[in-house]
């Protein structure tokens, strides 16, 4: 029975994420092949960064409910333990979630967070990429987005503590 309770609760989870209306006129989160929103938001150090200016490497961009909450500092410490992977492999990774720039920059120093984590308070990145909120909060969904600007996987339903393996062995195959 606990099995399929967790199994309805995914399902729902990803109907919501398919019936979020984007700024494009589409529906549902961005698929695969689509061409990556041009956005720009501050970090946690207030530098703003542009998505389109990340074109010719690979770029993760995750999406989280909330800073300092169990599951997403399981994620972020993931991308944080494997940063330097990621580096080496020129990948950047984006963490988006709508908290504001003073809790990212509170998260980013307690977890010692070496990547930008961008402030969407306004949502206008989780709409972008069709990606369904609740109470304020964005469901947990990842973007790997190829050096040419384009989607090229969507992880809609993620185990924040092993993610961010999944991501950069997918991004490996992007060279």
């Amino acid at each position: 029975m606990r099995t399929l309770s967790i199994a309805l609760l995914a399902a729902a989870a990803l109907a919501a994420c398919t019936d979020t209306k984007r700024p494009d006129g589409g529906q549902g989160m961005l698929l695969v092949g689509a061409s990556a929103p041009d956005l720009a938001a501050p970090d946690q150090n207030g530098t703003t960064h542009r998505l389109s200016d990340e074109r010719g490497h690979p770029v993760v961009v995750y999406f989280y409910p909330k800073d300092a909450t169990p599951g997403c500092t399981k994620e972020a410490c993931a991308f944080r333990d494997t940063w330097d992977k990621f580096k080496s492999a020129g990948v950047q990774v984006f963490g988006v979630s709508a908290d504001d720039t003073k809790s990212h920059a509170e998260f980013a120093k307690d977890q010692n967070l070496p990547f930008p984590i961008l402030a969407d308070p306004d949502h206008t990145w989780s709409k972008a990429f069709g990606v369904a909120t609740k109470l304020g909060m964005d469901a947990r969904v990842s973007f790997l987005i190829d050096p040419s600007g384009k989607v090229n996987k969507v992880y809609p339903d993620v185990d924040p503590a092993v993610h961010a393996d999944q991501v950069l062995k997918d991004a490996a195959g992007l060279k």
